[in-house]
């Protein structure tokens, strides 16, 4: 009996250096380090661990965040995962004039997402998007991100993407640029965002990167989001846009009906709301 509490003690132990309070893993995760599922039972029976929904499990540390959701995800777990789009903006500084409490998290991944994700009791709806689909061979995450690897705060990754730091243990978090963001946040237009919420975040963008730009236009599959891009761009006339290759940038054929009842804009060939071309002098038409 002696024997076997040391050794029940000594994988407890183990589980804590592994496992920081608050993230989470899977029942697979537990598994391939030792925990049956007896073991586990006993953990949550004692309070140790705590299941927040069927076959995920935490060490006790407050309520779940999605911070620590995605952290969990993209370290202990090892999926290839990102912030983005809007959120990624709203992180970033990029949407000061709405509430600083997200309501909606926008996540892109390479990998199929664990089907428990939507299933946790967060305070915000978690958004799930394919990234591949969007921007083709633009991904760089290739290993999974390390809680004790140092990194940068900032640090850009190749791809359009950079890490963070959260919380007080200052632990990774991927997200886009504001550059792969807002090629993001245009993919959602009209369906899920707005001309104005798009408008206005471009007015914004004053300091992006014209090189990491020009980078990820090239590689977006949509020719609705690059024509968008050069929309909202001609609009506002930031210096940077004079750096950006037009001409390496595939804006395809033909016109792209965005709007029902809207006004074509004879330069890229979209439908847009009539107020954005009624009156408009940014343009230089």
């Amino acid at each position: 009996m002696y024997s076997m509490n040391v050794q029940n003690r000594s994988k407890l132990n183990k589980l804590e250096q592994a496992l920081p309070e608050g993230l989470l893993v899977d029942a697979s995760w537990l598994e391939r380090n030792g925990y049956s599922r007896a073991l586990r039972s006993q953990y949550v029976s004692a309070g140790w661990l705590q299941c927040p929904t069927r076959s995920v499990f935490r060490r006790p540390r407050g309520k779940v965040s999605w911070e620590q959701v995605i952290i969990s995800l993209q370290t202990l777990l090892g999926y290839s995962l990102s912030v983005g789009g809007r959120t990624a903006l709203e992180l970033q500084g990029y949407a000061h004039y709405v509430p600083q409490t997200q309501l909606k998290i926008h996540l892109y991944s390479d990998d199929k997402l664990p089907s428990w994700l939507l299933k946790l009791p967060l305070d915000q709806q978690l958004i799930t998007h394919n990234r591949q689909r969007l921007i083709s061979n633009a991904t760089s995450i290739d290993t999974p991100l390390s809680l004790d690897s140092p990194s940068v705060e900032g640090s850009v990754l190749d791809g359009g993407f950079r890490i963070t730091h959260w919380g007080q243990w200052k632990w990774p978090l991927v997200m886009s640029t504001p550059e792969r963001a807002y090629i993001e946040l245009l993919d959602a237009l009209p369906q899920d965002e707005t001309f104005h919420m798009a408008d206005v975040i471009m007015e914004g963008l004053v300091n992006i990167s014209p090189r990491r730009m020009q980078a990820l236009l090239e590689k977006t599959k949509s020719i609705k989001v690059k024509r968008l891009f050069f929309f909202f761009a001609d609009r506002h006339q930031h210096q940077w846009l004079t750096r950006i290759g037009r001409d390496h940038i595939d804006l395809g054929s033909g016109k792209r009906m965005l709007v029902r009842g809207g006004k074509l804009d004879p330069v890229y060939q979209i439908t847009v709301p009539q107020d954005f071309i009624q009156g408009d002098d940014k343009r230089g038409l």
